[in-house]
């Protein structure tokens, strides 16, 4: 009987872990084109400002991971709404790599909306973003 050799040191040195750049095409929002790349921090605030604007599950071409899901949110009591946003807001953006936490959220409710700022913490550093959504 023959035992196998589990020796898997071998595999480990077969490959490198190399890090993606984060390049990617930077969209102009006041004239709504494309103008070149951006990289670093300012790739990874594009990409916020992106995710927190499209809705979950409702585009075929994005992944289910992409997006905020804020529709369902619509109707309901502040008291509701507002712990909702902070972890849906923390589970959208951090399923890109980049993003490693949010914090320090800040909320102001208005009559049929809440304005809210926070803080996303990414490899490149950190940075101040807001959105506002309507309930």
């Amino acid at each position: 009987m023959m035992i196998p050799n589990n020796d898997y040191d071998d595999l480990q040195d077969d490959f490198e872990i190399e890090e993606q750049p984060t390049k990617s095409y930077f969209i102009d929002l006041n004239k709504n084109i494309i103008l070149g790349f951006v990289d670093g921090l300012e790739a990874v605030k594009q990409a916020v400002y992106l995710i927190l604007n499209t809705e979950r599950y409702e585009h075929i071409i994005y992944s289910w991971n992409y997006g905020i899901e804020l529709h369902d949110l619509y109707g309901e009591p502040t008291s509701y709404v507002i712990p909702e946003l902070k972890r849906r807001i923390y589970e959208a953006l951090t399923q890109d790599d980049r993003i490693f936490g949010v914090d320090a959220f800040s909320f102001d409710v208005q009559k049929k909306s809440i304005f809210l700022t926070f803080t996303v913490n990414t490899i490149f550093g950190d940075f101040g973003a807001e959105r506002t959504v309507n309930i």
